[in-house]
């Protein structure tokens, strides 16, 4: 029934969140300006997928949905097989959750992107390097 989900991420600019992205092998695909800046776009790493809206884009395209861009930040869970280079090619950014194992067998940290989204980087012990 589903072959793919990817979730569009509401941001006040894109650019900084694609540069935080890039870190971590996602390019830009798909881009639509919006003056000077992106007013949307689609990062891609293999077959994995990520998109980003301005918040004034989200208003312009889709006014009835416009309150879905002010809500809580969305929290994303990216499983890696290797938690220690990402932590590496993201130093300087926000981190947001300090290293830890879970209880469910993974070592993880969490950054706060740029466009104010949490993301938590994971490593199974099946993947590690």
């Amino acid at each position: 029934m589903i072959t793919q989900l990817t979730p569009n991420l509401a941001v006040d600019r894109i650019e900084p969140s694609a540069e935080f992205f890039s870190k971590v092998g996602f390019e830009v695909t798909v881009q639509v300006p919006e003056d000077d800046h992106m007013g949307f776009a689609i990062l891609v790493n293999g077959t994995q997928q990520i998109m980003f809206q301005t918040r004034t884009s989200i208003k312009d395209d889709c006014p009835e949905i416009e309150d879905a861009s002010t809500g809580s930040p969305v929290l994303i869970f990216i499983t890696v097989p290797d938690v220690k280079a990402v932590a590496q090619a993201l130093n300087g950014y926000d981190v947001a959750m300090d290293w830890r194992e879970t209880f469910y067998g993974s070592t993880e940290i969490g950054f706060r992107e740029p466009g104010g989204h949490i993301v938590t980087f994971a490593q199974f012990p099946a993947e590690e390097a």
